[in-house]
């Protein structure tokens, strides 16, 4: 299953360029929060989207920046992920940890942000 995790920092802001993203990808299910800062470890519907996710699944976000703003924590939601068996897919920087390269190109991208 693909499932989709959008999000905004303020109430203002549209999700409709997320939102358009993840449906054009295939997402079958989408979490979304809005009005909630990535430097959070806490989002109400980022922790429903996560106790959602199953071995086999698709986490798909439109940037990294979505997920997270710190790398320390990006770093450790990508290894959390593949031990729970579960592929990252970032639309905007073209990553997709469910191939050799996709998890090279994923790990390049976040520890080049140290």
């Amino acid at each position: 299953m693909k499932v989709g995790y959008a999000r905004v920092s303020t109430f203002e802001q549209d999700l409709d360029l997320q939102l358009d993203a993840l449906n054009a990808d295939g997402c079958d299910r989408t979490f979304c929060d809005k009005g909630e800062s990535g430097a959070k470890g806490s989002r109400p519907e980022w922790d429903n989207c996560l106790d959602h996710l199953r071995k086999g699944d698709t986490l798909v976000i439109w940037k990294l920046d979505r997920a997270s703003r710190s790398t320390k924590h990006l770093i450790a939601l990508a290894e959390d992920l593949e031990r729970q068996g579960v592929e990252l897919r970032s639309l905007k920087e073209q990553i997709d940890t469910s191939s050799a390269m996709g998890k090279f190109f994923c790990n390049s991208s976040i520890t080049a942000g140290k």
